[in-house]
């Protein structure tokens, strides 16, 4: 347990509450507001503000005495950190015995945590349950549909020049982020700047262990945030396989390789993927659903791309381990633990993503696994909108409030879309037409930051590559495949046809079929 979690004494004075209606109903009793801290095990500052500011004791018996504290890890409770999150970790969040937002900050040292303390007292005198409100995320109404079109993918790719550093690489002015999902959008419709983004990583971020670490404070690169998580890991993963995929060049392959050795030799714990280490080394060995899937689907892809061994077979065990422990009659617990979320819509749409790619390169059978939490998704959380709520709407705070993420519904629509042509069921692609068109009327309006929505409504809109081979898995026509210089295709394996070929099913039927890795790429070219 790390002193971050709040519960061990030596690291602050404040009596934290876990996360629960029992909180919340003892603020409504005393008549005070509740003290929300949202941390993560992974971030340095958060331990920095338990021992300076939580820490003093003057402080400490102020939020004992005139508040009810309520302490939550953003990595196990993701509803949470989405509905109370200031814009980083710590966030600091007062809100009135509803849930209602009155103030937030993120880090703040002692002096000017007793300023917001002050504030906040007279805010709660003067007007009590009416100083708090709701974001505007969770304030009601419609995400902003329109009819899908190709226009989604055209204005984002437009944004892929427009928002670009052409002096340092990457997106943005400020802090520089290396936006995976941006780069690997962009190999397809803007190689260039996505391999000069990759570079910069390479050459800023990476770690000496093959990790990359989170972000860097300046526009440069320089200044990177010393910590390692998971979810970063396995999306760089990822990106570095496509690139390698679109060039041949090693040094793409070589930073890909070089993540591995991180993850399966500091990150995994026995049985699966833990979530983070801190600059100091600390490992949190919690194995998530979705980023232990979204590794699973990395690795995997890595495996399709090159006969990497250790990959493939990291993959498959992290696969087993999400059935076994974590899935169970078509939906996902976050976590193994009794307290864990359950059925959360990112969990749901990463395991979808990782066994679809499963049943891709390894075997057909990993097909079974992914419509079955696809279809109990979709009844559960697809709403009128067409959009996918992020969970269960229940809980205490602001949790029985719906939010719509655009990121993990685009995800979920993209792993439907390979469903849709894996399973042939239309279900899965008028699921994802839906879900991509909540979100269509923005399109003018969003940024580079939400490339895999753009990715998936490209997917949507116009049939991406779909590759049927009549061959084992493994096979030279199956790997050759996998091969085919299109990181968003779909290749279905051992499908009904002659033994020994392979053909495309395109928008307007199928075309001729083929018995060789190099008819099947003369057959691309001249098709696709």
């Amino acid at each position: 347990m790390s002193e971050c979690d709040g519960e061990d004494g030596a690291a602050t004075r404040v009596e934290w509450r876990e996360w629960g209606p029992e909180a919340f109903a003892e603020a409504r009793e005393r008549g005070v507001p509740v003290l929300v801290s949202v941390v993560a095990e992974w971030s340095e500052s958060c331990r920095a503000m338990d021992e300076r500011t939580y820490g003093e004791p003057r402080i400490a018996a102020n939020v004992n005495d005139d508040f009810v504290p309520v302490r939550v890890d953003a990595d196990q409770r993701p509803r949470v950190r989405e509905r109370y999150n200031m814009g980083g970790f710590p966030s600091t969040v007062f809100v009135t015995p509803g849930g209602e937002h009155i103030a937030g900050a993120t880090f703040l040292e002692p002096e000017g945590f007793r300023q917001v303390l002050q504030r906040v007292r007279e805010t709660w005198d003067e007007k009590g349950e009416d100083a708090g409100s709701v974001p505007r995320a969770l304030a009601g109404g419609e995400p902003p549909a329109a009819p899908l079109s190709g226009d989604v993918e055209r204005l984002v790719a437009g944004q892929l020049a427009d928002q670009y550093d052409e002096e340092h690489a990457g997106w943005g002015t400020s802090e520089k982020f290396p936006l995976p999902e941006t780069v690997s959008f962009a190999l397809k419709r803007d190689r260039d700047r996505a391999l000069r983004t990759l570079d910069a990583i390479r050459r800023h971020l990476a770690a000496d262990d093959g990790g990359f670490f989170r972000f860097a404070h300046a526009r440069d690169w320089s200044d990177p945030q010393a910590e390692k998580t998971l979810s970063v890991n396995a999306s760089l993963l990822s990106a570095f396989a496509h690139a390698y995929l679109h060039t041949g060049a090693d040094e793409y392959l070589d930073a890909a390789t070089g993540i591995v050795d991180y993850l399966t030799g500091t990150l995994w714990t026995g049985e699966a993927f833990g979530a983070s280490e801190t600059p100091a080394g600390d490992v949190d060995e919690t194995a998530y659903a979705d980023g232990n899937a979204l590794a699973a689907d990395a690795l995997l892809t890595l495996a399709a791309y090159t006969d990497d061994d250790r990959a493939k077979r990291y993959g498959e065990r992290t696969l087993e381990y999400l059935a076994d422990e974590l899935v169970a009659d078509g939906t996902v617990r976050h976590y193994a633990g009794e307290d864990a979320p359950v059925g959360l819509l990112a969990d749901r749409a990463q395991v979808v993503g990782a066994f679809a790619t499963a049943a891709q390169v390894v075997h057909p059978a990993y097909l079974e696994t992914a419509c079955a939490v696809a279809d109990r998704a979709i009844d559960d959380l697809q709403d009128a909108t067409g959009a996918f709520t992020d969970g269960p709407q229940t809980g205490a705070g602001l949790l029985d409030q719906p939010l719509r993420p655009v990121d993990d519904t685009a995800t979920m629509a993209d792993a439907l879309v390979d469903l849709h042509h894996l399973a042939g069921d239309d279900r899965y692609l008028d699921a994802a037409r839906d879900a991509v068109s909540a979100f269509a009327g923005a399109a003018e309006r969003m940024g580079v930051q939400v490339a895999g929505y753009a990715t998936a409504a490209a997917r949507v809109t116009d049939q991406p590559l779909v590759i049927r081979v009549a061959a084992d898995a493994g096979s030279d026509l199956h790997r050759a495949a996998l091969r085919m210089a299109d990181h968003e295709k779909v290749v279905a394996v051992d499908a009904d046809g002659e033994p020994g070929t392979a053909w495309l099913d395109t928008g307007d039927g199928v075309t001729e079929t083929v018995d060789s890795p190099g008819a099947l790429a003369d057959l691309v070219a001249e098709t696709h």
